[in-house]
This record gives C-alpha cells, structure tokens and sequence, in this order.
C-alpha cells in the first residue's frame, strides 16, 4: 500500500525515497517509449516495409513527440506544483492545480488532433515524408491513425506524473505497462498475420494508450491524498500559468527536440541526396531510417535518465517546501552520480556492440550501404551520451527546484542554439556526416554550461544549513 502522508518524503532515507519514486517513473517512461520502439522493430523486420517504413516511422515520431510535449508541460508542471504544495502545507492549492490540468490537457489534446488532421500533408512534408515517395505513402497512412489516438496518449502521459504526485508511482507505472505490453502483442498480429502494414502498428499503438488512459481515469476517481472536487475543475488563470511555468523546461526539452529533429530529417533529405550512394532513388530512405534507429536507443537511455529525475521530482518539492536544503543536496549529489552511470553504461554498449543494435531493427533485410552508415551514426551520434545524461539530468533537478528561468534557459541553449544550429550549420562543411557530428558537440558545449549551474546550485543548498 501506498503512504497516505506526504510527510515521509521529508523524514524517509533519500536513498530508499529515489528507488521507491525513480524506479517505477522509469520503468512508466521505458514503457512509453517501447510504444514507438516496438512499432520500429516489428515494421523494420516486416520484408513487405522494410526500410521505407522505419524511414516513415522516424518522419513521424517527432510528430508524436509535440502531443508529448504539451502532455509533460502539464503533468510535469502539475507534479511539482502539488509536491511544492503539500510540503508548504496547502493542499486546497494541490486539488485546483489536479483539475485545471486535466481541463487544461483535454482541450490542448482535441486541438492538435484537428490541426494535425487538417494539415497533414504541410506537416509530413515539413519533417522530411517527402524524401521518396514510397516513404511518403506510408507516412500519411501512419500519422493517420497516430492521430486518431492522441487524445488518449496525452491524457495519458500528463496524468502519469500526477498519479506519482499523490504518492501512487506503481499504478503510474502499472497503467503504461499494461497499455505497452497490449502494443507489443498486437503488433505482430497486425503487421504479420492481417498484413494491416502502417495501418497496422498505428492501430496497436492507439489501443494501448485507450486501455492506459482509462486507467488513469479510474485512479482520478479515486485519488488519495489530492483528490480533486467539482469546484476544482474550475480553470483558474493563476493556477494555469503556475503548472505551465514548473513545466515550461519539460516542454521545451521535448518540443526542442522536435526543432531539432525537423532540421536533421531536412538536413538528411537535402545532403543524402547529394550523395553518391543515398541520392540514388532505391537508397534515398536508408540515412533517414538510420538515424531514426539510433535515435530510437538514445530514446530509451534518455527515458532511463529522465526516469531517475523525474521519479525525484516529489521528494524534491517536498523538501524545498519544506526548507529542507542538506536533503535536496545530497539527492543531487546521487542523482548526478547516478545518470553518469547511465550515460557510461550506454556508451559502452553503442561503441562494443553496435551490429547486435542494427540487427534488431531489420539489417538483415537491407543493403550494405544500410549498415555501414548505422555503424558510423551509432557511434559518432551516441559518442558524448555521458554528458548527455548528466545535462538532462540537470534540467529536470532544477525545474523540480522551482528554479524554471536557469532550467529553462539551459534546456533552449541545448535543444535550440545548440541542436538545431549545429544541425543546419555543420552539414555545410562535412555533408551528411555534418549531421551526425551535431549532437555530440551540443551535448559537449552544454555541458561547461550545466557544470556552472551545478556549481551553483550546490553553494545555494550549503547556505543556511
């Protein structure tokens, strides 16, 4: 049984508080990852799609990645404002913020589902669809259903962290695990058996987000320490803003991140097709779905990172709240310790046994021009993911802190300066491989930056101790 009292977040030992919060948010963020990952995996080892899916499914994934970004804006925002909340002792404050979000993420959600339906093709062509046009055709047949559930998926994803605020992170955990596991078993039933194609993996997706935001509609119902009432759902402008601004750097870390995403799949399309081997039509897809594929691992290590910030997101606000300055200190010191951790482990895998990664994702049913460029994408696109971590990590610390300005900014140098200018800069000298030399370097010059505000922060949670 979960605590009742948030009182234990301030009083329990940080080390048990971090296994008890981060694991299960990372095994939830793990498992919402797998949505996409699985329908790669299972599309990439389809012979009837091959390369020319995954080059679709990776021309959509950023499209996905926006509805998740205005999820966590939400539930992130909504997390930390019950945590700061409760540990100041307000827990009227808590409910407002509960309802306002769930009118908040509703609306936002039935919005892009419009828009995106209205302007499909402006947005596919946008994000690279248009680099041949056999990936073009299973593009608009994936984001078509895609579509169709983001309702479901943004309610939710944005209900996931605020589930964990009122001290339930098994359920948050449970409610994703059940909806992803139905995805994976549905996949190879539409793809393989019913050959239902994009069609196929779309619709397995959709069904595992309906059956994930049904269980969260239940656990609303039956809230434990912020159960929200009628008067609640009432949207109040400065409960709004508040939630908005403590998610601000969830959205931008995310919503940045499809900036950059845009520019490397244009990128890609622009500098394939001046290459020897990648302009020719039959091979045009092939950089596309690579890094694609690659981004895909570097999705899971950064749900592994998040998962461990984001888990600590509650004990954070409590013992802000509550002035409790040596504890925050010394859940930074392990959080920190503990992503580098991450970041090596991961780095070690990608530069030991890259072919073993390619080979999950079809290779075998390609070109060897297909795997020669995912060996080189792995390991110079992946190569500064120590870094990476720790920065992300970073991030989140900071906006859980209350600290949304430094969070904020750091997250936009990163995704934006960074990301995206070193995408479209880099790709001017060095072609192709411009684009993949772009994420280390922006992971690389964040970093001097993140060392300055863990500095920072560091001296501020030694005063007054």
């Amino acid at each position: 049984m979960e605590e009742a009292s948030s009182q234990f977040l301030g009083e329990a030992p940080i080390g048990s508080l971090m296994r008890k919060y981060a694991v299960p948010c990372i095994i939830s963020l793990l498992v919402g990852a797998l949505y996409n990952i699985v329908d790669q995996i299972f599309i990439a080892n389809a012979s009837y799609l091959g390369s020319y899916g995954n080059a679709a499914n990776t021309v959509v994934f950023p499209l996905t990645v926006i509805a998740l970004a205005i999820a966590v804006m939400i539930g992130d925002g909504c997390c930390a404002f019950v945590s700061l909340s409760l540990g100041k002792q307000e827990p009227e404050t808590a409910r407002k913020s509960v309802g306002n979000s769930i009118l908040m993420v509703i609306a936002s959600s039935l919005i892009l589902t419009v828009l995106y339906l209205a302007f499909m093709n402006q947005i596919l062509s946008m994000f690279g669809g248009t680099v041949n046009a056999e990936t073009f055709r299973h593009s608009r047949e994936y984001f078509f259903y895609i579509t169709l559930g983001i309702p479901f998926y943004m309610f939710g994803q944005a209900l996931n962290p605020i589930i964990r605020s009122d001290g339930s992170p098994r359920f948050a955990m449970a409610s994703t695990l059940v909806g992803a596991v139905l995805n994976i078993i549905l996949d190879p039933i539409f793809i393989f058996c019913f050959r239902w194609g994009m069609m196929g993996a779309a619709v397995a997706t959709v069904v595992g987000q309906i059956v994930t935001a049904v269980l969260a509609v239940w656990y609303i119902v039956h809230m434990k320490q912020v159960k929200p009432s009628g008067t609640d759902f009432r949207l109040s402008g400065r409960i709004c803003r508040r939630t908005l601004l403590l998610g601000i750097t969830s959205f931008l870390s995310q919503i940045s991140l499809v900036a950059a995403m845009a520019a490397i799949n244009n990128m890609i399309r622009k500098y394939g097709a001046m290459d020897e081997v990648f302009g020719q039509e039959q091979y045009a897809q092939i950089p596309m779905a690579v890094v694609g594929i690659v981004m895909k691992f570097f999705q899971i290590v950064i749900s592994i990172v998040v998962g461990m910030a984001a888990g600590c997101i509650p004990i954070v606000g409590f013992n802000m709240g509550a002035g409790k300055k040596k504890r925050v200190r010394e859940l930074f010191t392990r959080l920190l310790l503990s992503e580098a951790m991450v970041g090596a482990t991961a780095l070690f895998i990608v530069e030991v046994f890259p072919k073993q990664l390619i080979g999950i994702f079809g290779a075998a049913n390609e070109s060897t021009y297909y795997t020669e460029f995912a060996l080189k994408a792995f390991r110079i696109y992946l190569c500064m993911m120590v870094l990476a971590c720790v920065n992300k990590a970073c991030f989140i610390f900071l906006q859980a802190m209350g600290k949304a300005v430094e969070s904020t900014m750091l997250s936009m140098v990163r995704e934006i300066a960074f990301g995206v200018g070193f995408a479209l800069l880099l790709p001017l000298f060095f072609g192709l491989n411009g684009v993949l030399y772009s994420m280390p370097l922006s992971d690389a010059l964040t970093f001097v930056l993140a060392v300055i505000l863990i500095r920072k922060t560091y001296r501020e949670l030694t005063e007054s101790i």
